[in-house]
């Protein structure tokens, strides 16, 4: 038996072939709503992508706020970098690499977590900012 004629092995067979009888290959993904570039194609690969490195660096800034020991300020620049980003999602067409998944979803994750970091945020001991009694006895129950 020649080495042309041997069998493909199994884990290289797809279970979708095309008409020929070779796997079938996906040619283009969708982007995601509003994934287009955010400035055009000639301007500079950051300029492109200026809205999530806005979120990026804010995030940056808060992780090393809070690394140098002010962590309520560090976490609260968190959870408004977040929130920025869920208004951009919500209000810029074309934001780039921000896009991840539909305009609906972007904006819900990007705004639960932002105001969940922020919450979280300002309700940390000592001397939290807010008082939410249930969440306060749900950490009690919990911790006891």
């Amino acid at each position: 038996m020649s080495a042309d004629a041997r069998p493909e092995p199994a884990w290289r067979h797809s279970s979708r072939r095309e008409p020929g009888g070779r796997p079938a290959v996906t040619h283009s993904t969708p982007r995601p709503e509003g994934g287009g570039r955010a400035a055009g194609g000639d301007a500079p690969a950051p300029a492109r992508q200026w809205p999530i490195l806005l979120v990026i660096a804010g995030v940056a800034i808060g992780l090393v706020v809070t690394a140098t020991g002010a962590f309520r300020a560090g976490t609260i620049t968190i959870g408004v970098a977040l929130l920025v980003g869920a208004v951009l999602r919500w209000t810029v067409v074309n934001v780039g690499m921000l896009a991840v998944r539909s305009r609906f979803t972007d904006v819900l994750t990007y705004g639960l977590l932002g105001l969940v970091i922020l919450l979280l945020a300002l309700m940390a001991q000592p001397d939290p900012l807010i008082r939410i009694p249930f969440l306060e006895d749900i950490i009690h129950f919990s911790v006891r």
